[in-house]
């Protein structure tokens, strides 16, 4: 009995998939497992971060997709002046312990002369230190805000749209649902539709595919969200040019 139990375990370990969601997760992971299958989704450089080989062959136990490059970040900035002209100064609020929040700060950062922004890094922690540090950015005038992803930042989504609201700062968000619950402006990938495509490779992974050989897919589409109620709240006149660029508009 012993033995069929032990047996039948391991048929089920190897049968096993784990599945995670951004750097947060699959880092702690990968450290933790050569050989169980991971599928990650919203990790935006796995090559660099160490997770794969190369994204056409991972190479090793894991695989998944990635929702977006750093470079995101540069255009994150620059619409950031075309929605909000008057802005000069834009604090960017990420997770330094994860190797996107540094990735991103550091694409942001190198665009920031040509688009005549000044930026500086804000580190998500508890709600308290968002609040004080947002309040101390917003005590000069012409500010804005760049909301990069991390766990963080979906744990203090209300609060950071409240905070955006409440000091009358511009705002930029990488997801959909941020413009959605009330946010300025938003731009990046479907996070539900590589959700759904990452349930298909774990799927193909239980009936013996290995990670090794399911290359990490890229995102090729951005979606590009406006709430112009929250502009006309804010007093901001949407350009004509960006509004047609528009995939989606709330109003």
């Amino acid at each position: 009995m012993i033995l069929e139990n032990t047996r039948w375990n391991w048929w089920r370990l190897r049968r096993t998939v784990i599945f995670t969601a951004g750097s947060a997760g699959a880092g702690p992971l990968r450290r933790a497992t050569r050989t169980v299958p991971i599928v990650f989704t919203n990790v935006p450089d796995p090559v660099g971060a160490g997770y794969v080989d190369s994204l056409a062959r991972p190479g090793g136990n894991m695989t998944g997709f990635s929702g977006f490059e750093y470079g995101i970040g540069a255009k994150w900035l620059e619409l950031l002046k075309e929605i909000a002209p008057n802005v000069t100064r834009a604090a960017v609020l990420r997770d330094p312990a994860i190797s996107a929040g540094l990735g991103l700060w550091a694409a942001i950062q190198s665009v920031s002369p040509a688009v005549a922004i000044e930026v500086s890094p804000v580190n998500m922690g508890d709600a308290d230190e968002i609040k004080r540090s947002i309040a101390a950015f917003a005590r000069t005038p012409n500010g804005g805000l760049i909301l990069t992803g991390s766990a963080l930042a979906v744990v203090h989504r209300d609060l950071t749209i409240a905070l955006a609201a409440r000091y009358r700062l511009p705002a930029i968000y990488y997801d959909r649902y941020f413009a959605v619950a009330g946010g300025l402006i938003s731009y990046g990938p479907n996070i539900v539709g590589e959700f759904r495509r990452a349930a298909e490779y774990v799927d193909r992974i239980l009936k013996g595919e290995k990670p090794a050989d399911l290359a990490v897919q890229v995102a090729t589409k951005y979606d590009l969200v406006i709430n112009l109620k929250t502009a006309k709240a804010l007093g901001i006149e949407v350009p004509p040019m960006l509004l047609a660029r528009t995939d989606e508009v709330i109003e």
